[in-house]
Parts: structure tokens; sequence; C-alpha cells
């Protein structure tokens, strides 16, 4: 039997992603993001808000960051979801954050997360608050990389919200191989 939840936007993994951008004067800021996802072979898409401090910043800047949220860091990635650089404008920095300038686009990256997406603003939608970027780069950090230099999910633990229950998951067990599997089945 199944239980009816209705509409809601419950659906698993929703990944926990941390955007970044720089202000006018340079300061980084950055926004915890969970609604968002590939949507083309280069190109990442989000819901934001337009209230955002970070998304004013985008719009200004066309460029931005996406770092996957780590298990090391979920109190530093919950704390800039939490607080609006509206009213904290020092959120950044007082996540413990530390940026390093994209050599791809103006944009900061974030030394604590190892892996990140570099964007050029593609377009917004300030209606249905879907922003799109074009991926121009994908950096990680090499700590995360295995001895043959692909990345190891376990070494990078990412997060993904949880909607049914509030909570941070640390992904990293493998099940199975992608693209093989299913072959016994054919």
């Amino acid at each position: 039997m199944r239980k009816n939840m209705g509409a809601k936007p419950l659906t698993y993994p929703q990944p926990v992603f941390i955007l970044a951008a720089y202000g006018d004067d340079m300061t980084p800021c950055a926004m915890n993001a969970a609604w968002g996802g590939i949507s083309d072979d280069t190109e990442i898409s989000l819901c934001i808000s337009a209230g955002h401090k970070t998304t004013k910043n985008i719009l200004a800047r066309k460029a931005f960051t996406v770092s996957m949220a780590d298990a090391a860091h979920v109190a530093e990635c919950d704390y800039v979801g939490l607080v609006s650089g509206n009213s904290v404008p020092d959120k950044f920095s007082k996540a413990g954050f530390h940026a390093v300038k994209s050599d791809f686009v103006d944009a900061p990256l974030i030394e604590e997360l190892p892996v990140a997406v570099e964007c050029k603003l593609k377009s917004y939608d300030p209606e249905s608050c879907r922003l799109v970027g074009e991926i121009v780069n994908v950096s990680v950090d090499e700590k995360v990389l295995d001895e043959n230099g692909k990345v190891k999910t376990s070494k990078v633990r990412p997060i993904t919200f949880d909607p049914f229950n509030n909570e941070y998951v640390v992904l990293g067990e493998t099940v199975g191989k992608a693209f093989h599997d299913g072959k016994k089945i054919k």
C-alpha cells in the first residue's frame, strides 16, 4: 500500500549546491540551493529566487560557481542557506569559507569544497526563478582524486538533502556500474 503525500517537491536525491558569486566590491557571497541539476551537456539549471543577494550578484557579474556541499562542511553549508547575505554581508567569511578567483569565470571558488562547476550566466527568469548557467569548467581539488586521477566519491563525501526528513545524507556507497549492470537483463 502507498501513502499519498500530495504535490510537493519530494524527490531523491536533491543535491546540496553552494552557489558563489562576487559582489560589486569583490566580496564573495554564497547560498545553499537544493533545487537544481544538469540540464544539458554544458548546462546547469537551478531554481533560486530573485531576492537572494547571491542571485543579484550573479545577474550583475554574469558568472557563478556551483560547489558540491560535503560531509566535512555540513554546518558551514547549512549556515549559508540559513542566513541572508542581504542582512549579513560577511556570511561567506563567517561560514569559514575562503575564496579563490576562478581562472575561467568572474566568480569565486570555495577552497573548502573540493568539487566546483564554474559557470557563465546563460539566462534567468525571475517569474519561474530558473537560473541557467553554461558550464565552462569543472575544478576538483587533487586531494579527492584516486591514483588514476578520477574523482573518488568516498573522498569527496558529497551530501544530498532529504526533503522527507529535513536531513543531509552523505553519498558514497557504490552499488553498481552505470551503463553496464543492466546489460545482463538485455
